[in-house]
């Protein structure tokens, strides 16, 4: 008998039986981690003898804290979460699936979720409309104007893949949506004999934030929508068994500060420590202050300090928030009981308590916590604000160039009046994302302020764009029951959606006339968000630095109109009397603030939004539905597209090959991110996709954002490298200007131009590709087009010093060869510029069934001499190898389907 046999128990729950699996008795199990629990149940439960055996079940047993990860498991998500900008793309890909399977004399039939998968639209809504009572009508109606096709393709997907469902439009962030509703930590499945089996709730999303249920004690977190698409069809995830830094909480939050406040503090000292691929866990005593929405904001940022995973063990906070969410007495039962009897039970108060054994050790004060923001580029580059007019002063003139305008530039409008602005000026100061709109504490704290502010006669800067996107329709609920919207709606902060908007740059387009003023004036303005990403070019193309600050503080530099501001030496305004008036005279005690949470948020609210979570308002009830087991692609659609990833596709694959005279489209430096590379945002006419759209007949007034477009590879393969932001080097080693944009050197054609035509050029030519990179490449999102927009360039091959996790496996998943330069070296220290061209042999060892650990760099310079070294190929488990070999994991997933 297996583990897994002798393991199966019954676990009695108010006269109530559950079959399980009880890790409780195996040997070593007490002193593991949690984290690396609900990995022992996750083998346990899936052991199939083959993928999963009784060895990786003791193998993980055996976890030594000190090693380093070698050890190779399969991890099998309960679940599936998506939002629409990446959903959307998985979604057409298992339609596109269903098409080659029907051309290879296949069921298409065959090609269904085989797990729960969710889809919560959130990200579609931008802000168009704002500081007006109907913002929130306004910009939903634009969205479906907008966005009614793929909505349309959804609502198909709905109804002809089983164990796939639709949040609709205006419910919420799909994260807060996770925590509140979907999650359930404790998962049932029914059996065939009538018995039901209790496990443990765990997910991946394709969204990286996906680590905000984490908080909940749910093990998941953001992967490649090629990684979650897998997952879908039932493929487990292959990972090595990480490190786990054990990060214990003391004290408790001083006055003044905030969740937020201790998320920067925490991201800064995880990002210094270096987390990239590890587990962080949260332990200790001081565990049982922190309230479940701060867990989940802490949780949230797991991608920004790097980690796989932020997690909390469950406790009676845990049960506390599952009653407050109108989760089943039945089901908080079975988590309490389930949790305590596989020793998942954090309560260091419990006299079976063990504390963990971790790889590494950090610890954090929460009185030493001061209040911060984060930017204007990084998240984890946090600021104490006090310093924080010095610090915008010092890192200022980095943005600015000899074209900008250092005088006032005067402004007129009709919506705001007229005003000067100038280089500092706040033009968008946003409450919204997932991070902090999931925690009622921060977002009572900001309508506290908006309440004291408007008492004193106090508004926005006229210049400042000012929006509220709550995560629920929950927060809507108790700040109208608070009677803290209309002090909101007074400063200009009328609701105006409920999804992620200006986090994902969706923050809609500045006044025109602002919008030009900076422009032609080369101004160097700002932006403030209650988010997790204020990466170059993310929230707006006209907004050069990004901040990130609670969101009480968004409304506080909102009131300032500026980053150059002091709060503590300088007034935000006059009140009535003529008396100046400072931050300090707005700013909630932490007693006034829970006296509002504690009165106003009721589980009533959540049992009233999410009674009818899946059937949407009557446009969505509207949208024409298309039926039958296959979709009706549609040539002339801008939209939704189907993908040419298994165009000509073999039943077998054919061997990988070695690489030859390659050439380097993109020569980037230090963290690069998925930001960078993927398609997000707005986009010019100019553009090769805006030329794209133009030549379908879509006005540039129509282009809406690449994230809408995602279902349509035309738009996305044109947009990739296409930031704003992006400097490719190669344009400097041949001698032209480096031009920020999607710009290279095409060394057929001898001439600068855009790195889409550049790569349709090579293709034409038979011409393979590759990247070369710095530091920490890949770091951000885990976006699918990224590596889709890779490979659909022609890239082969990526060398860099080092990779971010999602990317680098992305890479794999789409069939590119992760490589990095020996340890120590770079393309500089080898004298390396992107003008050589590229042999890589070693590749086809894949061929033999091993994967070897290096491969040999041929780099042949124009004078005909040569650069050689042996990059370490970054194909870190045999599954990987899998997905190499045949050309990407849906290739894999696909022929093994058929068989």
């Amino acid at each position: 008998m297996s583990v897994r046999d002798d393991q199966l128990d019954i676990l009695k729950v108010d006269g109530k039986d559950y079959d399980y699996y009880r890790i409780a008795d195996l040997p070593g199990i007490d002193h593991l981690p949690y984290s690396l629990k609900v990995l022992v149940e996750n083998l346990v439960r899936n052991i199939d003898g083959a993928n999963i055996t009784d060895d990786h079940v003791r193998a993980l047993l055996d976890w030594d804290p000190a090693a380093q990860p070698s050890h190779e498991i399969q991890f099998t998500p309960s679940r599936v979460v998506m939002q629409d900008f990446t959903g959307v793309p998985c979604i057409v890909d298992l339609a596109t699936m269903r098409d080659a399977v029907k051309d290879l004399g296949g069921d298409p039939e065959v090609i269904n979720p085989q797990v729960q998968s969710d889809m919560v639209i959130d990200h579609s809504v931008q802000i168009d409309k704002y500081g007006v009572a109907d913002a929130v009508e306004q910009n939903m109606d634009i969205e479906y104007q907008r966005n009614g096709e793929r909505y349309q393709f959804l609502r198909w997907g709905q109804q002809a893949f089983r164990n796939f469902r639709v949040v609709p439009p205006g419910t919420g962030i799909i994260h807060q949506v996770n925590i509140e509703y979907l999650a359930k930590v404790i998962m049932t499945k029914a059996a065939e004999d009538g018995r039901e089996l209790a496990y443990l709730d765990s997910c991946v999303g394709t969204d990286s934030h996906t680590t905000t249920v984490n908080g909940l004690g749910v093990l998941g977190w953001g992967v490649g929508g090629i990684e979650a698409e897998a997952a879908m069809l039932g493929q487990p995830i292959s990972m090595l068994v990480p490190r786990v830094v054990g990060f214990r909480l003391t004290g408790s939050i001083p006055e003044g500060v905030t969740a937020t406040d201790v998320v920067l503090t925490i991201t800064d000292m995880l990002r210094q420590h270096g987390v990239v691929g590890k587990f962080v866990e949260f332990y200790g005593e001081g565990i049982a202050s922190v309230p479940l929405a701060n867990r989940a904001t802490i949780g949230n940022m797991g991608p920004e300090f790097g980690s796989t995973c932020g997690i909390f063990p469950i406790d009676g906070v845990t049960l506390d928030y599952l009653r407050l969410t109108g989760r089943s007495e039945e089901q908080i039962a079975l988590v309490e009981a389930y949790a305590k009897a596989n020793k998942l039970w954090g309560d260091t108060t419990d006299p079976n308590y063990v504390e963990p054994q971790y790889s590494e050790y950090l610890e954090l004060d929460l009185g030493t916590v001061v209040p911060s923001i984060a930017g204007p580029k990084r998240p984890q580059d946090r600021i104490v604000l006090t310093e924080s007019k010095t610090r915008f002063a010092e890192t200022l003139p980095a943005y600015e160039t000899d074209r900008t305008v250092q005088e006032p530039v005067a402004v007129s409008t009709d919506f705001r009046g007229d005003f000067d602005i100038t280089n500092g000026d706040v033009a968008i100061a946003s409450i919204t994302s997932c991070t902090n709109t999931s925690n009622p504490s921060v977002m009572i704290a900001a309508g506290l302020i908006a309440r004291n502010a408007h008492a004193k006669g106090l508004k926005p800067k006229p210049w400042v764009k000012t929006s509220l996107a709550p995560g629920s329709q929950v927060v809507a609920d108790y700040l109208k029951a608070a009677g803290l919207q209309d002090d909101l709606d007074a400063l200009g902060y009328q609701l105006v959606g409920f999804g992620c908007a200006t986090c994902i740059g969706n923050s809609g387009p500045l006044l025109p006339e602002i919008s030009e003023a900076i422009n032609a004036n080369d101004l160097t303005v700002t932006s403030v968000l209650s988010g997790n990403r204020n990466f170059e070019g993310r929230i707006s193309p006209d907004v050069k630095m990004n901040y990130l600050a609670s969101p009480p503080l968004v409304i506080a530099y909102a009131l300032a109109g500026t980053m150059d501001f002091d709060f503590e030496t300088q007034p935000l305004g006059k009140d009535g009397d003529g008396n100046d008036v400072y931050l300090k005279d707005i700013w909630p005690t932490n007693e006034e603030v829970a006296a509002v949470v504690d009165g106003t948020v009721n589980r009533e609210m959540f049992l009233k939004d999410y009674a009818s979570v899946f059937e949407g308002d009557h446009r969505w009830k509207g949208l024409d539905v298309p039926e039958g087991e296959l979709f009706a692609w549609d040539e002339h659609s801008t939209y939704v597209r189907k993908q040419t990833f298994f165009d000509g596709m073999k039943a077998t694959p054919d061997p990988v090959e070695d690489i030859h005279g390659a050439r380097v489209l993109a020569l980037l430096g230090d963290s690069v991110t998925t930001d960078h590379i993927s398609p997000a945002g707005a986009f010019k006419a100019t553009s090769p996709a805006g030329k794209y759209l133009t030549d379908h007949g879509v006005e540039p007034k129509n282009f809406n954002s690449y994230g809408s477009r995602r279902g349509n590879h035309e738009v996305m393969v044109r947009g990739t490298f296409g930031n704003i932001r992006l400097r490719n080097q190669l344009l400097a080693s041949v001698g032209e200007e480096v031009t920020p944009g999607g710009f290279t050197y095409d060394f057929l054609a001898k001439k600068p131009t855009t790195i889409f035509e550049a790569s349709r050029d090579y293709i034409d030519n038979d011409v393979p590709l590759v990247v070369l990179a710095g530091k920490e490449y890949g770091t951000g999102s885990s976006r699918d087009w990224a590596a889709k927009g890779t490979v659909m360039l022609g890239v082969k091959a990526v060398i860099t010093e080092s990779f971010e996790r999602i990317h680098r496996s992305n890479l794999i998943g789409m069939g590119v060869l992760p490589l990095q330069f020996p340890v120590g070296e770079s393309y500089e220290s080898l004298g390396l510029n992107g003008t050589e061209t590229y042999d890589i042999s070693g590749i086809e060892t894949l061929n033999e069934g091993s994967t070897p650990k290096t491969v040999h760099v041929t780099a042949t310079h124009a004078d005909g001499s040569k650069t050689e070294f042996d990059a370490v190929v970054r194909i870190d488990t045999p599954g990987e190898a899998d997905y190499y070999r045949n050309g990407g994991i849906l290739q894999y997933v696909l022929r093994n389907l058929m068989k």
